[in-house]
């Protein structure tokens, strides 16, 4: 990785949401767990770019944190956009690493090899390019008979001669920072596009005495960028690829990876088993011997050692399962802590909520949480350790239920119970034979 101080990266964030058909521009887009910028950025940080400054359209320009923001206050071109950069690197002397805001997919490692090349070459500027045998809109890097590189045409502008180069440009790029600013200071718009072309630069090096190289990525698929949703899902999917392999790397079972969905930001502790068809998602952590799944969605919690969650279970944010607790089949829970060894077993609603160790949740239960008492909005469920409930038990907020206590079938729980207490008994059930052949509702009439 390259020494700190001597490299800045300038991330091209104005592009728009045309091709993706959408409102969002195309960087903003989610993408497991992140914005698609957000993986550009940290790649950069990890290749050891200091400063990094995102070149913003107007309208997104507070979207970032922690890196400078240039604006482009009109889309003149690619060009225009990195000397929208120059004011925020005064003073900077560098090399800059240009890079496009939806290209996901390029690793540290990648970054680093380009660096290494440029550094190798001795060259003003570098190329990341790569070899495609599919007819793609990218610009062409066009090379001198000794192999050398002389400048990038973009298609618009190609001849047919040209149009037939297989190498083509990603759209990064290493450029020592003072040619860079000088051929940006000679570029113009007479082009197909009718914009000032950052490719243009490599030309005015070159011509300028500068020396031009390219490395030539071995992985066409990491130098993707995307325009539509059709290739972000495209990098969602070899993005999942990655997140698993690595898991399965460091002693995770996945037990089917192409139908498990996990954010880059989830942790996960050897020997824990995730089944098919479980998504897990922001801050979610699963501790060693917990399994989860199949048909789990798991956002923010924090899944105990030991713990059993699903199948077809929703963990909302701010849940935490306790070591070897269960929330098992159609249960939902958020904003709650289920104690150690704890089971909600099955077709269960707790929702704020603070849960004993030892406690069996039966088969129904819901807590709401919404008060009982004018004006209070949301209230929290207490349930305190080695309790039983019964099937049916709804708890209406503020309510706090104690150590020990039982409850019965069907009870609707309003007032605090204290330890050690059965509760419950509504009313019994009352039979009124032949009332409906009364009123004339026989089925076969």
């Amino acid at each position: 990785m390259s020494a700190r101080g001597d490299l800045a990266a300038v991330v091209m964030a104005g592009g728009l949401g045309t091709r993706m058909r959408s409102s969002t521009p195309k960087h903003l887009h989610r993408l497991l767990g992140r914005r698609v910028v957000d993986w550009v950025l940290a790649a950069a940080s990890e290749a050891g770019a200091d400063p990094v400054v995102v070149v913003a359209s107007p309208h997104t320009r507070d979207v970032y944190e922690g890196v400078r923001v240039a604006v482009q206050e009109q889309a003149l071109g690619t060009g225009d956009a990195v000397a929208a950069a120059r004011r925020a690197l005064e003073g900077f002397a560098g090399r800059l690493h240009v890079l496009d805001a939806a290209a996901p997919l390029l690793t540290a490692e990648h970054h680093a090899a380009l660096l290494a090349e440029h550094e190798r070459q001795g060259a003003q500027v570098t190329i990341l390019s790569f070899v495609s045998e599919r007819p793609l809109p990218y610009g062409r890097v066009i090379r001198g008979t000794d192999g050398k590189v002389e400048s990038i045409v973009e298609e618009r502008d190609a001849s047919d001669d040209e149009r037939a180069v297989r190498e083509l440009s990603s759209s990064i790029y290493v450029f020592d920072a003072e040619p860079l600013w000088l051929a940006l200071g000679s570029l113009d718009a007479h082009n197909a596009q009718g914009e000032h072309y950052l490719t243009d630069t490599v030309a005015h090096i070159v011509a300028n005495g500068g020396r031009a190289a390219a490395w030539v990525c071995p992985d066409e698929l990491s130098t993707l960028g995307i325009n539509t949703r059709a290739e972000l899902a495209v990098a969602a999917a070899e993005l999942r690829r990655r997140i698993n392999e690595a898991h399965m790397l460091a002693g995770v079972t996945i037990v089917d990876p192409e139908a498990t969905w996990i954010d880059a930001g989830v942790s996960l502790e050897a020997d824990s088993i995730v089944h098919p068809f479980t998504v897990l998602r922001g801050s979610t952590s699963v501790a060693g011997g917990a399994e989860v799944g199949p048909h789990v969605v798991a956002i923010d919690a924090a899944i105990g050692e030991g713990a059993i969650v699903g199948p077809f279970c929703y963990l909302r944010p701010g849940t935490v399962l306790e070591a070897r607790a269960k929330a098992g089949t159609f249960v939902e829970i958020k904003q709650s802590r289920i104690g150690a060894r704890t089971k909600v077993p099955h077709l269960s609603y707790i929702g704020d909520a603070d849960v004993g160790e030892d406690t069996n949740i039966g088969a129904g239960n819901v807590t709401a949480n919404y008060s009982h008492e004018p004006g209070r909005g949301k209230a929290r469920t207490t349930i305190g350790r080695n309790v039983r409930t019964g099937v049916d038990n709804t708890f209406v907020a503020p309510v706090t239920v104690g150590d020990d206590v039982w409850l019965w079938s069907g009870t609707v729980v309003t007032d605090d119970v204290p330890p050690g207490s059965l509760a419950g008994f509504p009313p019994k059930q009352v039979t009124k034979e032949g009332w409906v052949y009364e009123r004339g509702q026989r089925g076969d009439d």
